[in-house]
């Protein structure tokens, strides 16, 4: 697990210093239309580690810390210790960048829009975690529920919310994310896709 506490120690640290220094955190956070026009493409990878709010943070990390670390444990499980490490550093490399391609293809000429935070790369190593295990017990809340029930309901609402503009919340990036989460196991496990969804019938 100790990957998944390396990352969490990262954001921690990058978004406090964001929440005191408006300049660190504007250098750093996504902006589609910096990447397109002055090829800043570090953004794509650095907003992740920023956050807008202590909530926004502690959410976030909470969700990836029971999540990313059952996947960290996976990788290296399946792959061995070597290899399922760096399969998990560039899962989450690569969740951080597909997250935002809904963002850039949306955004990449508007010059004032912008985001930050994990929550696209925490989608998609959650739907990561569903696809292989769609029977375990997630709890929303007070509320327990089948993991694939749970992320039915979260695409689901991400979808409707995307569509009529609900909160000042970058839905496309959790979305974006999470059918990245869903066509990484997909390529990668589809056995163990296929074992872990025939035990639902």
């Amino acid at each position: 697990m100790f990957i998944t506490y390396i990352i969490i120690g990262i954001t921690v640290l990058f978004s406090l210093k964001g929440f005191s220094d408006s300049y660190f955190r504007d250098k750093y956070l996504y902006k589609p239309y910096n990447v397109k026009h002055h090829r800043e493409y570090y953004r794509i990878f650095s907003h992740v580690f920023l956050h807008a709010d202590p909530m926004h943070l502690i959410f976030n990390m909470i969700t990836f810390y029971f999540f990313g670390k059952v996947m960290e444990e996976y990788f290296r499980d399946y792959y061995g210790f070597v290899t399922g490490n760096l399969v998990f550093i560039g899962f989450f490399i690569l969740s951080s960048f597909f997250a935002t391609m809904i963002q850039y293809g949306r955004h990449k000429d508007h010059e004032f829009y912008r985001s930050l935070g994990a929550s696209g790369a925490v989608s998609a190593i959650l739907f990561a975690f569903i696809m292989l295990a769609p029977t375990a017990t997630i709890t929303f809340f007070i509320i327990p529920m089948p993991a694939i029930i749970f992320g039915v309901l979260y695409l689901g609402f991400e979808f409707w919310a995307d569509k009529n503009g609900k909160g000042n919340i970058a839905h496309d990036a959790h979305i974006s994310g999470a059918l990245f989460g869903i066509v990484f196991i997909l390529i990668t496990n589809i056995e163990q896709v296929k074992d872990a969804f025939n035990n639902l019938f």
